[in-house]
């Protein structure tokens, strides 16, 4: 059952990370692109207030935070996974501890969480994984969606949804980053065959 849980988790997060980069994805190319003359004669206002390009940073950071949500999230379904156990058997007080050993997990993402964009330099990053963050510790302050989850069949739908919740932020922008980070090449700037 354990194994399902952590399936059943990391499905989740993956999907729902790849839904976000997706919609990211989206995003970021109907929004304007900033462009840059091809040749500047002279400094313009315009070039010397452009924002600080942190892509490759912000790139490794998520990089890192994929990891968090990978580990921590399954360390946190195997606490759901202990949960159900002991409620289908009935044994109340394991059930309460796995419940409260799951807030423990949860705590521990948003701290990571934390921790690995502490340092970014990014500001709109440590924006968005602080929400991320916020979101987590308040869901492991309030139990209430943990404590409907009685089978592994209540785990889709409110624990997806959860999840959706707690991470979105920080996917949908770590997707637009990527995207960013890898441009599609034009037709026009692959090598001819005469060359």
């Amino acid at each position: 059952m354990r194994r399902a849980i952590l399936a059943v988790l990391a499905g989740g997060v993956l999907v729902t990370s790849a839904a976000c980069g997706d919609d990211a994805k989206n995003e970021d190319t109907a929004a304007p692109a900033v462009t840059t003359p091809a040749v500047a004669s002279a400094p313009t206002p315009e070039a010397s207030s452009a924002a600080p390009d942190f892509t490759a940073e912000t790139v490794q950071a998520c990089e890192r935070l994929d990891k968090v949500f990978t580990t921590e999230f399954g360390d946190f379904g195997e606490a759901l996974g202990k949960m159900i156990a002991h409620k289908e058997a009935k044994d109340t007080a394991n059930a309460t501890k796995a419940e409260k050993q799951a807030a423990t997990e949860l705590k521990v993402i948003g701290t990571q969480i934390r921790k690995e964009t502490a340092n970014a330099p990014d500001p709109e990053l440590k924006s968005v994984a602080a929400t991320s963050a916020q979101r987590i510790e308040a869901s492991a302050k309030d139990l209430s969606y943990i404590k409907g989850i009685k089978s592994t069949k209540d785990l889709d739908g409110s624990l997806q949804q959860q999840i959706t919740t707690w991470i979105s932020p920080v996917a949908g922008y770590c997707g637009v980053k990527r995207a960013a980070e890898t441009p599609s090449t034009p037709a026009s700037a692959a090598p001819s065959a005469s060359s």
